[in-house]
């Protein structure tokens, strides 16, 4: 997958029922798979404990 210059990246809080509680998790819906060197470089920009990479068919 080429790298995009712009991916939209969601913040999402889970395991919990109100705003900025439980855990914060970064999710990052792919057109298609990507390399993971470039994924991981992605999950440490995010800087949250959890990223979460899907593609979307």
């Amino acid at each position: 997958m080429p790298i995009p210059s712009s991916l939209a990246i969601s913040q999402v809080d889970a395991f919990t029922d109100r705003p900025f509680g439980g855990n914060p998790a970064a999710v990052c819906v792919l057109p298609e798979p990507a390399d993971a060197a470039w994924m991981q470089a992605v999950a440490a920009e995010m800087n949250l404990s959890e990223t979460a990479f899907f593609i979307s068919h």
